[in-house]
């Protein structure tokens, strides 16, 4: 993180608690009423796990996330795109319980299965806060850079260049195998085309900044999972 980068006030922050409350209260009445009511949330011990990991990851959000700079150059983007990378996130445990409460689409494992899904979901939500918290101001929602922004190479980006992506994936994917739910595995499928999607774009806007730097980058990593093998350099033109 740029150590000239402005930082939220500790009344600044606690500002942001009652917007991640809201948001987590919103994950816990759709659960709630896919499983079929708040009693039957409160006897789902998956369930409840689930909405304490959403709770703390939102609110450690809210306090860790600096604010953003005004003087970002923002990229055109798709609309659906940013619908799907929001609402399937939203959706996935809803639809997940609610389709293995009807018996539809239910992946055997019993509970050794769906307990290892709520793992995967803190593993993969872990993942996403602490790509988060290591891009510091750098990091919106939405595709822009700033004017001095740093192309980020370290820690977990020395790894794959999209590490957010990669636990937001499987955050969703972690918490479709905590119902059993095959539609819920769908959904993430679904969820990685839009990943896909939207890594496009930010890495045409990441090249145009930094060129030769952006693809050298490019050359030794993954964008979501890790290259153990450099990437063959292209071959250079000669003229004939």
């Amino acid at each position: 993180m740029n150590p000239s980068a402005p930082t939220l006030t500790t009344r600044a922050r606690l500002r942001r608690v009652p917007g991640a409350l809201v948001v987590s209260a919103l994950d816990a009445a759709l659960l709630a009423l896919a499983l079929g009511g708040p009693r039957a949330l409160l006897r789902e011990g998956r369930a409840l796990a689930l909405v304490a990991l959403w709770t703390a990851t939102s609110l450690l959000l809210a306090w860790i996330r600096p604010p953003r700079a005004h003087d970002a150059e923002r990229a055109p983007e798709s609309p659906a795109v940013l619908l799907a990378l929001v609402g399937l996130p939203l959706l996935t445990p809803a639809l997940s319980a609610w389709t293995a409460r009807l018996g539809v689409a239910v992946i055997a494992g019993g509970t050794a299965l769906r307990w290892s899904g709520v793992a995967l979901a803190t593993l993969g939500l872990a993942l996403r806060v602490a790509a988060i918290a290591q891009l510091g101001r750098r990091f919106s929602p939405r595709l822009s850079i700033e004017s001095d922004h740093a192309l980020e190479t370290r820690g977990l980006y020395a790894w794959v260049r999209h590490p957010g992506y990669l636990g937001a994936l499987a955050a969703n994917l972690g918490a479709a195998l905590a119902f059993a739910s095959l539609v819920g595995v769908g959904l993430t499928l679904l969820l990685a085309l839009a990943v896909r999607a939207r890594v496009h774009p930010e890495e045409r806007l990441l090249a145009s900044r930094f060129g030769d730097e952006f693809e050298a980058y490019r050359r030794r990593t993954g964008a979501l999972l890790p290259r153990f093998v450099a990437a063959p350099r292209p071959p250079r033109a000669t003229n004939p």
